[in-house]
């Protein structure tokens, strides 16, 4: 009797990739950010180049090269009253095809308090072919707090004519001001992503798109700032107090890349992590 393929994967036992790390900021008395409390396992890892800035960088690291079907990452992060914290990622992190029906999962929370601030910019997210990924970001913030999130997502590899023709993404983004929400977002794609894209409606045939979020008692005078360094296939728009949200597509990595580099170098005050620029 022959036996299928699907079959056959459902009855291994896959090696799966979990990591998982935690930290806390504190603010010393004189002003400077301090690592508190640092825990990590598994796959994940946290370095930490030194700063001229009176800010804790912290760089992720998934020592398992990326994500497929399965694996399970996890990120918390508290930022203390008047410190700073700066979160981006070694490289841009990759989602591959799944052997099975299982999803790989990326699960973060973080907390910002008073006059906190903190700077959460992840460098690309790439969806492969038969990828199968659920990713969360749970957000609680001081409303006397500074928080800037950026979600780059490129669709697969145009170079290659990589073509995404089954793949599920679902994203969620959920940030709360002092436990009221202020932000609930969500991406859900599945089956043939390039194709949709396609669609003039949809994407118009690009490849790649980005989320801005800043929340900042100054965000209604950076409205016009942001907006007068926007490519024509993007949008700001201030959609609460002090909620200033950006949507980007572009026709591919590099052209976002290129777009957003201006726009992070503005929101951080020149302070854009080094990845961001090797």
């Amino acid at each position: 009797m022959a036996v299928s393929k699907a079959s056959v994967r459902s009855q291994m036992n896959f090696q799966r990739a979990i990591g998982k790390a935690s930290l806390r900021v504190t603010c010393d008395e004189a002003g400077v950010a301090r690592l508190k409390d640092l825990r990590q396992e598994g796959s994940m890892r946290l370095v930490f180049p030194r700063s001229t800035q009176q800010t804790v960088d912290a760089v992720i690291l998934n020592t398992a090269g990326g994500v497929t079907g399965g694996d399970f990452f996890a990120i918390e992060a508290n930022v203390d009253e008047y410190a700073r914290l700066s979160l981006t990622t070694q490289a841009a992190e990759r989602i591959y095809c799944a052997a099975t029906e299982d999803f790989g999962q990326l699960q973060n929370k973080v907390t910002v308090a008073d006059n906190a601030q903190l700077y959460w910019l992840p460098q690309e997210t790439i969806l492969f072919d038969g990828c199968r990924l659920k990713r969360r970001l749970d957000v609680d913030l001081s409303n006397t707090a500074r928080f800037l999130m950026l979600e780059p997502l490129v669709f697969g590899r145009e170079a290659s004519g990589e073509d995404l023709k089954s793949c599920v993404f679902s994203d969620r983004v959920n940030i709360t001001c002092d436990g009221s929400p202020i932000y609930i977002d969500g991406i859900q794609l599945d089956g043939g992503i390039t194709k949709n894209l396609q669609q003039r409606a949809v994407g118009n045939t690009a490849r790649a798109l980005a989320n801005i979020v800043l929340f900042d008692r100054d965000a209604t005078q950076l409205l016009d700032p942001v907006r007068a360094l926007l490519p024509a296939s993007a949008g700001a728009s201030l959609i609460g107090e002090n909620l200033l949200v950006v949507r980007m597509l572009a026709r591919d990595s590099f052209d976002l890349r290129t777009a957003l580099l201006p726009i992070l170098t503005l929101l951080t005050n020149n302070t854009v992590p080094k990845n961001w620029r090797l």
